[in-house]
């Protein structure tokens, strides 16, 4: 058998073409098998991008409805799992649609494999920072270090604070109170602290003048801290939660305690801004109005606040 005969019978044999006659029951050529497995590799992908944003839409409309949709609205890190599905399986896709192509033009599909697995072992010795990335990304994305859409902070070669926007194999992207998209390489991140709450839990205590009217001066003060909100609703990431009038416990003082969702290291907002406001404010009703009077305080997630009193008990007591 000559060298000519040898090749034809390499090419007749090729796994395409064995599929090929068993479904159609009659020979192909070697062009009819190149078309076919260039356009089964482009509708694949298709289909594989298509389910990948389909999956993504419907877990954005699932958390636009946390109430009806538990585990997906819970769950954030679901996006990146999906990505990196369609991803995988893309490449996969044109990785075996290659080996199948050569094979089709003479190439034998176990030295192909062979060749492929070789470069990729030597490109994973020559870019070890690359595979530590995909391995610290897969231990990221797997553990409940952080998910998509908390607000952490990432100590490495630098800190940075911000809410995650997606978990990758190469970078975690960390979009700060800037609005700047940091992409923090996965070998680099030493330390994660997450903030379960969005943000940090900021605590105003405001004690009353002596005999002020209570109702004016609580409204005065949800006027302020309401403006605050809207005026930096960059820092003060939800709306303000205003406390009922309580009396200090072994004290013959009143004060109204407000509750800000501030982000990571802005406290000089409400230490200053909304201090000094309140204090105008005071002081109007009261001249002799101190500025001890009003305390700024932090919680962390761990520690218990006294939750409001109920309306059968409008008063309360706290212990501060």
């Amino acid at each position: 058998m000559n060298s000519f005969n040898l090749v034809y019978f390499a090419i007749d044999e090729t796994l395409v073409a064995r599929v090929y006659d068993h479904i159609f029951k009659h020979g192909s050529s070697a062009s009819t098998r190149l078309i076919l497995i260039i356009v089964l590799a482009v509708i694949t992908h298709v289909l594989v991008k298509g389910v990948s944003l389909i999956s993504e839409r419907v877990i954005v409309l699932t958390q636009q409805h946390r109430d009806r949709f538990h585990f997906a609205a819970q769950q954030p890190k679901i996006v990146t799992l999906i990505r990196l599905i369609a991803n995988t399986t893309t490449w996969t896709i044109y990785f075996v649609a290659m080996g199948l192509f050569l094979q089709e033009c003479g190439v034998n599909l176990t030295a192909y494999l062979a060749s492929a697995s070789v470069i990729g072992l030597a490109i994973s010795f020559g870019s070890q920072g690359l595979v530590q990335d995909m391995v610290i990304g897969l231990t990221l994305i797997f553990s409940d270090a952080m998910d998509v859409d908390d607000m952490v902070e990432i100590v490495g070669s630098a800190v940075v604070v911000g809410r995650v926007q997606e978990i990758g194999l190469r970078f975690t992207k960390i979009v700060n109170l800037y609005d700047q998209v940091v992409f923090i390489p996965n070998r680099t991140v030493a330390n994660v602290s997450r903030f379960p709450h969005g943000g940090i839990y900021a605590y105003a205590d405001i004690q009353f003048p002596a005999g002020v009217d209570r109702d004016k001066t609580t409204h005065l003060i949800s006027t302020i801290a309401q403006a605050m909100w809207k005026q930096f609703g960059a820092i003060v990431v939800s709306e303000p939660l205003i406390y009922p009038v309580q009396a200090a416990r072994e004290g013959s003082w009143e004060f109204l305690r407000v509750r800000f969702v501030i982000w990571p290291g802005q406290g000089s907002l409400i230490e200053t801004t909304f201090r000094q406001q309140v204090l105008r404010s005071m002081k109007a009703l009261d001249p002799n109005y101190a500025d001890w009077q009003i305390t700024v305080l932090y919680r962390a997630s761990g520690v218990k606040i006294s939750a409001p009193p109920s309306a059968a008990d409008p008063k309360g007591t706290v212990r501060r």
